[in-house]
Order: structure tokens, then C-alpha cells, then sequence
């Protein structure tokens, strides 16, 4: 991994090329990010780069809000303002980047691969059917009982007599941590700090993103 850089997804929009071919585009608002803390071999037993993006709110007494304080004091050694999102990247090169500087969505190029990691929509506890994409079982004339949306057949009774692993059931749907890989970046709007990259991405509108390449 050679860039990276943390984000927010704004939407989704499309692009036209020169020959009228439409590209559907997801827009991204990539950094500025902040260079927080620079990890070495020497002292955390690793190469790697903390970036720091969207700036925290201030409560009424002028703290940084949901920042602890070491994570506040953390901050304030790199001379950095208290961030809501904080990740670290292990680059294959480090040289260019130093406590307290600035990434940008620059570091990218039009025509770049790059992979996206987001968290996607919760959808909370959910049946078979809208989990997994199962489908209605039985038939659904008058008097057949409220079984259409069930998980159905779980096992047999006597051997195994138990369900086995990984069986299709009903549960928790989403908000889990998904990645896109080999996305290609189309344009790049750097007064704007934005990125907009073919296809779409894991997460809802605003919610924070990951891209490296």
C-alpha cells in the first residue's frame, strides 16, 4: 500500500466523458487529513502513519467532545487539533509525511485502483427472507398458517439431532465492515477535496470511509 487517506461519503452522482458515455461516480470527501502520530520499527515495532480527519466538536466549556483525555493529550503532542476519525496506514514508503502535516486527496491520481473500506447500513434484526434473500415457503391460500416467512427446515430430529454451523437464520443485518476493492478513481477535485471514484461504496451518506491504494 503506497496511499491512503480517510473520507466521508457525500452521495452519489454520475459523470459524462468526452464521447457522452455516462460513469456512475460515488463522491467522496477526502481529507484534509492530519498527520497525528509517525510509528517506526524502533519504538512500536512497526512502520506506520496516523491520520486524523474531520475535526471534533467543542462542548460549552471548550473540550473537544467524545475525546477522551488520553486521546485529547495524544493530540495535543502532535500539535493537532482533536479528530473525530483516527486510523493508521503502514505505507511501503514513508518519507514525506511528519507530525502535524497535512494529506490531501492530491496524493491520488485519475486512473488509480484503489480500494474502499465503510461500514454498511444496520438494518437491525431481520428474518431469513430480507437477511439472506430466501424465499416464502408453503402455500399461501386461507388456512395454511403463518409459516410463508419462516426459516424453514432446520434438521432432522434424530441424526444429527442439532443444526449445524453456518445455518441461514434469522438476526443482526448490517453495520459491519465491508470492502471494495479495485475501484478506479475519475476525477479529483482538489479545491473542493474530493474524490470520485466508478461504482459505489459500503456505508449510508455521511457516513466516515477508508481509501487506500
Amino acid at each position: 500500500m503506497n496511499k491512503g487517506i480517510l473520507g466521508r461519503k457525500l452521495g452519489m452522482s454520475q459523470i459524462f466523458t468526452e464521447n457522452g458515455q455516462m460513469i456512475p461516480v460515488t463522491v467522496i470527501e477526502a481529507g484534509p487529513c492530519s498527520v497525528v502520530q509517525i510509528k517506526t520499527v524502533a519504538k512500536e515495532g512497526y512502520d506506520a502513519v496516523q491520520l486524523g480527519f474531520a475535526d471534533a466538536k467543542l462542548n460549552k466549556d471548550g473540550k473537544a467532545r467524545n475525546v477522551t483525555k488520553p486521546l485529547a493529550g495524544h493530540y495535543a503532542k502532535a500539535g493537532v487539533t482533536p479528530k473525530k476519525f483516527l486510523h493508521e496506514f503502514r505505507f511501503e514508503d514513508m518519507t514525506g509525511y511528519e507530525v502535524g502535516g497535512t494529506v490531501t486527496c492530491e496524493k491520488f491520481a485519475v486512473g488509480d485502483k484503489v480500494a474502499v473500506v465503510g461500514k454498511t447500513r444496520g438494518r437491525g434484526y431481520t428474518g431469513v427472507i430480507q437477511r439472506w434473500n430466501q424465499q416464502r415457503i408453503g402455500p399461501m391460500s386461507h388456512g395454511t398458517g403463518p409459516i410463508h416467512r419462516s426459516v424453514g427446515s432446520m434438521s432432522a430430529n434424530s441424526d444429527p439431532s442439532r443444526v449445524f454451523k453456518n445455518k441461514h437464520m434469522a438476526g443482526q443485518y448490517g453495520n459491519e465492515q465491508v470492502t471494495i476493492k479495485n475501484l478506479e478513481v475519475v476525477r479529483i477535485d482538489g479545491a473542493r477535496n474530493l474524490l470520485f471514484v466508478k461504482g459505489g461504496i459500503p456505508g449510508p451518506k455521511g457516513s466516515y470511509v477508508i481509501v487506500k491504494a
